[in-house]
């Protein structure tokens, strides 16, 4: 298809390439997520979904749920 760009990667990003073997070098890593904050925020993630919907009309859920498949389907079949 003409005009339009892939798709781009972090890792074809040189100055990600760069910085990634300047940590490499220098025995740095990447800072470890601290498990009870990944925990604490997965649990409001699961609540907050669940509270939203209750919140919600099944009209408004309807119409969220529309724009949303419209959205994905959007550029299929071109």
């Amino acid at each position: 298809m003409l005009g339009v760009m892939p798709k781009r990667s972090s890792s074809d990003d040189p100055n990600v390439a760069a910085f990634r073997a300047v940590q490499k070098a220098t025995g740095q890593r990447k800072p470890r997520k601290n498990p009870a904050a990944v925990a604490l925020g997965r649990l409001g993630g699961k609540v907050g979904g669940k509270a939203r919907a209750e919140a919600l009309s099944p009209k408004q859920r309807q119409e969220i749920a529309r724009k949303a498949a419209q959205a994905r389907w959007k550029d299929k079949g071109k």
